[in-house]
């Protein structure tokens, strides 16, 4: 049996997954993983949302043997291949156009992070104007400039270096009661406030690493008109929200908002493979040759494999499929934020990205520790770690996902009666 401790004794302590999730593994297919014990795991994590489309799928995978074997180019810089024409191609017939958008396309570095830094960057280019206004409990990636927009404490600390030309205001029911949005109105009014006119907007609809607070339509569609009113512009950050989590291909789509800039990365590769662009009004491309560029924007790979996994979207039957998952998912979180000794629990998410808040910030993890041993990857999110995050491959089949979220289900009861034994001997 190979042994776990090389990566102890050489890789470094940054790494944070298999800390939860102390499994080697050695293969896995669809929505399964399976270690070098040969012990199963239905996949819930989905490589962080990099994985809408299942492990290995195998349309994909045929695709990009074929193109191996005939010695397609794999790497391009930004020169014109025939596999980035076809994704291009792909991408404007199926997703674009039957959603009356129009984007041009930049392809970044392929990380999501690379993407929101070109879209900061584009931004401040277009409007003239230094500040960003992001929101609370937001994540956009662990690079300087997308950090400087994200929230979470313990990220930010790791930069070493105080961030500037950002501003936080309260995401959608922050307060718990109140408008946000008259208040962040009110700051932009008051030349008073300390709040400068900002380039720009940085959202998401759906905070997923935040603790899957869901921004209302509503509010949505007023943040859209703010940001314009002030002549800002709106970016909307759909890394891990796009690409159909939510049920639609882009999470904005519930509230018929058009973008000025989508950040899209993770499963715009199709079979996880790295991949980040963003979507742009074509006026605000104001770029000059070579202003944002990167050694692996020409990713021949995931162009194949993503203009496979977007050919899924030319029938509308895979998005309805999609939904009916979703609605399994929300009655079965339902039933666990139910169960007893559990009332203090609120359920969050949309679509194939939802999950369970305790106000007992450490069940979450000691449920996705038992549901690991039950054989169900699953991970937690929010800024205490407080949710339990259900994250799927969205082509999961309906009895695997029944039966991940069962044997989570008995994790939660077994943790909560085992909660409620404790305070009665202590």
């Amino acid at each position: 049996m190979a042994s776990t401790k090389i990566f102890e004794q050489l890789e470094s302590k940054v790494r944070s997954y298999c800390r939860d999730i102390p499994a080697l593994f050695t293969k896995a297919v669809g929505h399964t993983l399976i270690d070098e014990k040969g012990n199963s795991y239905i996949d819930f994590l989905a490589g962080a949302g990099a994985l809408n489309y299942g492990h290995n799928n195998p349309e994909l995978k045929a695709r990009l043997i074929a193109y191996l074997q005939s010695d397609g180019i794999t790497h391009s810089l930004d020169l014109y291949t025939e596999a980035k024409r076809a994704f291009i191609q792909e991408l404007k017939d199926v997703i674009l156009v039957p959603r009356n958008l129009d984007y041009r396309v930049q392809f970044t570095g392929p990380t999501g992070a690379n993407a929101v830094e070109a879209a900061l960057k584009l931004a401040r280019r277009a409007t003239g104007r230094p500040n960003i206004i992001a929101f609370t409990n937001s994540f956009h990636g662990m690079s300087l400039g997308a950090l400087s927009v994200s929230s979470a404490r313990q990220k930010r600390s790791g930069a070493g270096l105080p961030f500037s030309a950002v501003d936080r205001v309260p995401f959608d029911g922050y307060f718990g009661i109140g408008d946000t949005l008259a208040y962040v109105e009110t700051l932009l009014n008051d030349p008073g406030s300390g709040i400068d006119p900002p380039a720009a907007f940085i959202v998401e609809t759906l905070q997923a690493e935040g603790g899957l607070n869901l921004a209302g339509i509503d509010w949505l569609r007023r943040l859209e008109d703010l940001a314009h009113r002030h002549s800002a512009l709106l970016i909307v950050d759909e890394i891990q929200t796009g690409c159909g989590r939510t049920g639609p291909f882009f999470s904005f789509e519930r509230a018929g908002l058009k973008p000025d800039i989508v950040c899209l990365a993770k499963s715009i590769g199709g079979f996880g493979l790295p991949l980040a662009l963003l979507l742009l009004r074509p006026e605000i491309d104001v770029w000059e040759p070579g202003q944002h560029n990167g050694t692996f924007r020409g990713n021949n790979l995931a162009f194949v494999a993503g203009a496979g996994a977007l050919g899924f979207w030319r029938e509308p039957a895979f998005e309805q499929e999609v939904q009916r998952k979703a609605t399994l998912v929300r009655e079965t979180r339902l039933a666990i934020a139910n169960i007893r000794a559990s009332s203090s629990a609120e359920v969050r998410g949309l679509g194939m990205l939802q999950g369970v808040a305790w106000r007992d910030h450490g069940f979450a993890r000691r449920v996705a520790q038992r549901a690991f041993r039950a054989g169900v990857v699953v991970e937690t999110c929010g800024a205490r770690g407080e949710v339990l995050k259900i994250m799927p491959p969205l082509t999961i089949t309906e009895a695997a996902l029944a039966d991940g979220l069962d044997r989570i289900a008995d994790a939660v009861e077994t943790e909560a009666s085992g909660r409620l034994l404790r305070a009665a001997v202590f």
